[in-house]
C-alpha cells in the first residue's frame, strides 16, 4: 500500500520562521491546514510555533479538530450550504464572506457577539469576492447588514487566475478601507490581503503599511510558491514525502501499438519514440495523486503517466536496480499533496525526526 511520510517537526519549523518573518512587519498569520484535511498534528505545529487562528475550509475538519482538543479560534475559508450555517457558527469564530445574501443568513442567525466577518473583493484573480471597482457600495450595505461584527476586508491572488500580488493589488484594499471609513465613521480592524503568493512583498518590505493579515498554507506545509514557481526561502521542503510499491517492472516499447483514441480521463496521449525503455507500475493513480505534482527521488526516474490506479515510471536511466515489491520515493506539490491527504487508500505515517 502507498504511503506519505508526515514529518511535523519540519512543518513547525516552516511555522516559526514564517510567522516570525510576517510578525515584523506586523502582519498576523492564519494558518491553513485544508491541504492535510485539517491534520491535527500539522494544526498543533501552527500553534506551538505562535500562530492563533486555524484557517478550514470544511467544517467536518474544524468539528474533528475541537473533538480532538485543538482550542484555537477557526477561520472559516468558504461559505457552507445554507442548512449548516448555524453549525458553522457553533464551530468557527471567523468567516470570509463574498455575497451579501450569505452575510444576512449567517446574522439572521448568528445572536453572538463574538463573530466577525472579512467581506472578500476580487483584486483581480477573479475568484471570489465583490470587483473591486464596484465594492464599495457593497461594503456598505455589508455594513448595515452586519454593523461591527464587519471586521474587515480581504482578498485572495494566485489561487485561480494566477495573478501575482503586488503593492498596487494590495493598495486596492487599503484605498476601499479608507473611503469604507470616511463614509461610516468606522474603521475596519483587519486587511486580510495575502497567502504563500503574497510573502515576496514581505521578504522586499513593499507591503502597504494598512494590510495586517496573510492566510498561509503551502508555503508553511510544503515550503513551496507555486504562483510564483518557487521555494519559499527559508523554508523547508521535504515535509511530506510519497512512497508508491512497485507491482510491475517490464521493458517495453515506448509508443503504444495500435490506433489512438483517448485515455481513460478524455485527453489525448503523446508519446515520443525512445525505443525500449524499463518501465515501473506503482500502486497509486489519479484518484490519489496529481502524476504532474511528483518529482521522483530517485535520480534517473520519470513520472511518464497515470490511470485511475496505476502510476507508470520510467526507469531506464536509474543507477539502482530495483525489484517488484521496493517502494519508490517522491516528493510533492501542493496539487498532488491534496490529493494524497484527501485519499484514503493512501497511509498516512508520522516522522519525528528532523
Amino acid at each position: 500500500m502507498a504511503y506519505v511520510e508526515i514529518y511535523p517537526n519540519r512543518v513547525y519549523q516552516n511555522a516559526v520562521f514564517l510567522n516570525k518573518l510576517c510578525a515584523e512587519a506586523k502582519i498576523e498569520v492564519v494558518g491553513v491546514t485544508k491541504v492535510t484535511c485539517g491534520d491535527l498534528n500539522i494544526a498543533e505545529k501552527m500553534l506551538k510555533a505562535g500562530i492563533k487562528i486555524i484557517g478550514e475550509s470544511r467544517l467536518e475538519n474544524i468539528k474533528r479538530l475541537k473533538k480532538e482538543g485543538i482550542g484555537a479560534k477557526f477561520m472559516l475559508l468558504r461559505p457552507p450550504e445554507q442548512a449548516r450555517i448555524r453549525e458553522a457558527l457553533e464551530l468557527a469564530h471567523y468567516f470570509l464572506i463574498s455575497d451579501l445574501k450569505v452575510l444576512e443568513n449567517f446574522i439572521d442567525i448568528d445572536n453572538t457577539t463574538e463573530k466577525g466577518y472579512i467581506y472578500m473583493v476580487d483584486t483581480g484573480d477573479l475568484r471570489e469576492g465583490v470587483w473591486h471597482a464596484e465594492a464599495l457600495p457593497e461594503l456598505l450595505k455589508a455594513y448595515e447588514i452586519a454593523g461591527r461584527k464587519l471586521l474587515g476586508i480581504g482578498t485572495n491572488l494566485g489561487c485561480y487566475g494566477g495573478v501575482k500580488a503586488t503593492p498596487e493589488k494590495f493598495a486596492l484594499l487599503e484605498e476601499l478601507s479608507e473611503k469604507f471609513r470616511k463614509s461610516t465613521g468606522f474603521e475596519l480592524q483587519i486587511l486580510s490581503a495575502g497567502n504563500t503568493a503574497s510573502l515576496p512583498l514581505v521578504e522586499r518590505g513593499i507591503v502597504p503599511p494598512g494590510i495586517n493579515q496573510f492566510r498561509l498554507g503551502e508555503s508553511i506545509i510544503c515550503g513551496t510558491d507555486v504562483t510564483n514557481n518557487r521555494n519559499v526561502p527559508g523554508t523547508r521542503q521535504d515535509n511530506f514525502i510519497l512512497y508508491g510499491q512497485i507491482i510491475e517492472l517490464k521493458r517495453k516499447p515506448s509508443i503504444p501499438e495500435g490506433e489512438i483514441g483517448l485515455d481513460a480521463f478524455g485527453r489525448k496521449p503523446r508519446f515520443e519514440d525512445r525505443g525500449t525503455r524499463l518501465r515501473a507500475i506503482l500502486d497509486l493513480g489519479e484518484q490519489d495523486i496529481l502524476p504532474s505534482g511528483l518529482i521522483p527521488m530517485v535520480d534517473g526516474a520519470e513520472v511518464l503517466h497515470a490511470s485511475s490506479d496505476h502510476l507508470i515510471v520510467d526507469l531506464t536511466e536509474v543507477p539502482k536496480a530495483f525489484k517488484v515489491g521496493e517502494y519508490m520515493p517522491f516528493r510533492m506539490s501542493y496539487g498532488a499533496l491534496l490529493r494524497a491527504m484527501t485519499s484514503t487508500y493512501i497511509r498516512k505515517e508520522y516522522v519525528y525526526a528532523l
